[in-house]
């Protein structure tokens, strides 16, 4: 599942290209447009004063820009800022070596911080709310603990699994924003931003057919048009119009709604051998041989969001708009109604 086209996870190939194509202020930056606006004010508010900014935490599926808005905001205070991962991070000795390197106003990036060790966190909450850094000399009775004072800096922290954050850490947050999948016309802008950056020759109609299927995430959508981009430059010897966007992307089998062979095996699956459900997410995951995690984590959300998959307390439900978009008859009888779970 991770080479899926649409997959919102980052691979290699896209680690660079993702740098090339980051937007470098809020202007540049496309929707959000509530979550820019109110930086606007706490960037305009924490310069005027000459004061570090609060601590950000941005959560929200991947592929939406965490990284991106967390250099953004950087740029836009004018600071360094220095990147990390929770997962990288396995000693609070390694933590404080990163917190000392830092200069009056920097930013410290940490991704997936809801993977943060415990002793790491213990050591994070004193520097956050004190800009303090505790450290334990010797062993033994003869130990004895310093307190060293850090410049104030502000730590940006991303994560896609809010709830498994401890709550101490999540409140020490000043400033907490959830990024949105993004409408249409924002992920048309998005197209034709990269496009242009890219020397991708693109009319409007290829940027909606590519958006219409990028799922809301940049990240996909900037993924979605390179393979376009190859398809156009090896098949058409031209401009990616509509037409050009619908055959590259119909050869990648992802469809009008975004969505990719999986999805609708998930989706074929639940009709085809189950009657359109309730059926349980172990026995849908054993008919595909997949794991259940799996099913739940990248293929689930997204269903859900289209409202082509239903949870209830028996199993899941595929939607009459399921049928329709695959195109099956539905069954008129009366279905028992069923209470979704939230």
């Amino acid at each position: 599942m991770a080479d899926r086209v649409i997959s919102p996870k980052p691979r290699s190939e896209d680690v660079s290209l993702d740098t090339s194509l980051r937007p470098r202020s809020l202007t540049e930056y496309i929707g959000q447009e509530k979550i820019k606006e109110n930086l606007r004010i706490f960037i305009s508010a924490a310069k005027g004063r000459e004061e570090a900014l609060d601590h950000v935490l941005l959560y929200g599926p991947p592929g939406l820009g965490k990284t991106t808005l967390a250099h953004v905001i950087a740029h836009e205070m004018e600071v360094g800022i220095k990147v990390t991962a929770g997962p990288a991070i396995e000693r609070a000795g390694d933590l404080a070596a990163i917190l000392t390197n830092l200069r009056q106003g920097d930013i410290l990036f940490i991704d997936e911080v809801h993977r943060l060790g415990r002793a790491v966190e213990e050591t994070l909450y004193p520097a956050m709310e004190d800009y303090a850094l505790d450290i334990v000399i010797g062993k033994g009775p003869a130990a004895r603990s310093i307190r060293l004072k850090l410049p104030r800096f502000t730590i940006i922290g991303a994560t896609t699994r809010l709830a498994l954050m401890t709550s101490p850490l999540r409140n020490r947050f000043g400033v907490i924003y959830r990024l949105d999948f993004y409408d249409q016309t924002a992920m048309e802008a998005v197209v034709r931003r990269s496009a242009g950056i890219l020397g991708v020759e693109i009319d409007e109609g290829g940027a909606v057919e590519i958006a219409r299927r990028a799922r809301g995430t940049p990240r996909v959508a900037n993924r979605l048009l390179r393979r376009v981009r190859d398809y156009a430059q090896v098949r058409a010897q031209g401009p990616i119009t509509q037409s050009v966007a619908r055959e590259a992307l119909a050869l990648l089998e992802v469809d009008e709604s975004g969505l990719d062979d999986i999805d609708r095996r998930v989706l074929q699956t639940i009709i085809e051998k189950f009657d359109g459900g309730p059926v349980g997410l172990e026995t849908i995951a054993a008919a595909l041989s997949e794991e259940s995690d799996t099913i739940m984590d990248v293929v689930e959300p997204y269903l859900l969001q289209l409202g082509f998959l239903d949870r209830t307390p028996r199993g899941r439900v595929a939607t009459r708009r399921a049928y329709e978009h695959l195109g099956i008859e539905y069954p008129e009888e009366e279905r028992p109604q069923q209470p979704t779970l939230f």
